[in-house]
C-alpha cells in the first residue's frame, strides 16, 4: 500500500498541503482539470520553486479576479461540489471536510452547522486548497496518511469576527484529540484549513512510520520564519510492515482509596463508552499502602470522555495523559460452519502475510450457552477445526 507522512514542523496551512503535494511529483496540469470541473471560474493557480532557509520546495497560489469574495453557507458548498464533474471519491470527501468546517464553526458560534456563514473557508481560494488537497491524495493513490505531532503558535491574529488568540477557536477545536506542542512562534502555524484537513485526511499522528521513502516533497509557506524553514514536508512511499499503525490516548491514574467493589462498575462503562481496553495493576504506593494503577486505552477524540468517567466513578484526583502509536495486525471475520450452526472466528493476518483462525470467547460462550454444553468443548472444536483447516 502507498502511504505518506506529513512533517508539519513548521505547521500546516492548506496552501502548504498543495504545495507539498505538487512538490513530490503531482502535476499541476492534472490538479488544474481537478478545478476545472469545480465550474467556478474567476481564478487561476500557479506553483512556482522557492526557498525558505536555502531549501526549495514548491509555493502553491491561487489568484482570484475579485479580490472581495462572498461569504458562504454550507449548503452553498455542497450545492458548488455536487454540481461539479469531480470523481464521486473527492466529492464525498471534500463535503465531509466542509461538514466539520461547519460542525466546528456552529459550535463556536453556537449556531446550527447549516447557518454557519464562512468567511475565510468560505472563499474561492480556501475552497480549491480544499479540493486539491484531496485531489493531490487521490491522484497520488495515497491509501494512508500519517502526521506528525502539530506545533502551534501564540498571540493574537486578526479574523473575521476580530481579533482572536492563536490557535484560533477553530483551529484548536480541530486539533482535540491530536499531541500538539508549542513552536515558540508568535504566529499563526496552523489555519482552520489546514487543521480540518490533516484531521481528516490523517489516520495517525506521532512518530513516522515503518515505510520506504519513493518521494519527497516540500511545501512553501508565505511567512518567513526566524527560527526554521516555512515548510511542509511529505514522505511518500510503501508500508514496509504489514501491521496497522494508529495512535491511542492512553490514561493512568493510581488509586489507594477505592473499594473495589466499584472497580468493576468503572472497567464497565469505560467499555461502554468506545474504550479500546481497561486494566488494573496492583501497585505499592507511598506510606507503603497497596493501591491499583488503572489504565485506559482509547481513541485520542474520546480523551475528555474518558477522563470525565475516571473523574465520575472513582475517587481519582489526576490523571495521567500520553499518546502513543501503536502496531496492531490486520483482522477480519470470518464465519465457519459447526455442529451447532454458523460461528464466526477472527482471521489475522501476520506481519509477513500468513494468516491465522482464532476463536473469540463471546461466540464460544453463545454456543455454549444456547446448547448446554461446557464452554471447553466449543473451545476444542474450535482449535481441532482450526488445526484441520491449516493443513
Amino acid at each position: 500500500m502507498k502511504i505518506a507522512y506529513l512533517d508539519c514542523f513548521s505547521g500546516v496551512s492548506g496552501d502548504m498541503f498543495v504545495g507539498s503535494l505538487l512538490d513530490a511529483g503531482l502535476s499541476i496540469e492534472s490538479i488544474e482539470e481537478i478545478l476545472y470541473g469545480l465550474k467556478l471560474g474567476g481564478f487561476t493557480i500557479s506553483s512556482a520553486k522557492e526557498e525558505r532557509n536555502h531549501i526549495f520546495g514548491t509555493k502553491f497560489s491561487v489568484s482570484l479576479e475579485h479580490e472581495h469574495q462572498p461569504a458562504r453557507h454550507l449548503k452553498d458548498i455542497k450545492g458548488i461540489l455536487r454540481r461539479s464533474d469531480l470523481p464521486p471519491q473527492i466529492i464525498d470527501a471534500c463535503i465531509s471536510i466542509f461538514e466539520r468546517l461547519a460542525a466546528v464553526e456552529g459550535g463556536i458560534h453556537h449556531m446550527h452547522p447549516e447557518e454557519v456563514h464562512f468567511h475565510e473557508v468560505g472563499a474561492v481560494d480556501s475552497i480549491i486548497d480544499v479540493v486539491a488537497s484531496v485531489a493531490g491524495i487521490y491522484l497520488l493513490g495515497i491509501g494512508k496518511l500519517f502526521v506528525s505531532r502539530i506545533p502551534v503558535g501564540s498571540g493574537m491574529i486578526t479574523s473575521a469576527h476580530g481579533t482572536i488568540p492563536l490557535p484560533s477557536p477553530a483551529t484548536i477545536a480541530f486539533l482535540k484529540g491530536v499531541p500538539i506542542y508549542d513552536s515558540g512562534q508568535n504566529v499563526e502555524m496552523v489555519t482552520p484549513t489546514g487543521g480540518a484537513l490533516i484531521t481528516s485526511l490523517g489516520t495517525s499522528f506521532g512518530t513516522m512510520p515503518p515505510m520506504t521513502i519513493e518521494r519527497v516533497g516540500y511545501g512553501v509557506g508565505t511567512r518567513i520564519l526566524d527560527d526554521r524553514p516555512n515548510l511542509l514536508r511529505i514522505l511518500i512511499g510503501s508500508d514496509a510492515e504489514r501491521g496497522k499503525l494508529d495512535t491511542v490516548v492512553v490514561l493512568e491514574s493510581n488509586l489507594d482509596d477505592m473499594s473495589p467493589e466499584l472497580l468493576g462498575y468503572l472497567m464497565d462503562t469505560l467499555f461502554e463508552a468506545g474504550a479500546l481496553d481497561v486494566s488494573f495493576s496492583p501497585i505499592h504506593m507511598k506510606k507503603n499502602r497497596p493501591g491499583i494503577k488503572i489504565q485506559v486505552i482509547g481513541r485520542p477524540e474520546h480523551k475528555d470522555r474518558f477522563m470525565d468517567i475516571v473523574f465520575r466513578e472513582s475517587t481519582s484526583l489526576g490523571i495521567r495523559i500520553n499518546y502513543s502509536q501503536r502496531e496492531v495486525l490486520v483482522r477480519n471475520e470470518v464465519t465457519v460452519s459447526s455442529p451447532w450452526g454458523e460461528m464466526k472466528l477472527t482471521q489475522v493476518t501476520d506481519r509477513d502475510g500468513g494468516t491465522v483462525l482464532l476463536p473469540e470467547y463471546d461466540e464460544c460462550r453463545r454456543i455454549a450457552q444456547e446448547h448446554n454444553l461446557p464452554l471447553r468443548h466449543v473451545y476444542a472444536w474450535a482449535a481441532t477445526h482450526l488445526r484441520a483447516s491449516e493443513k
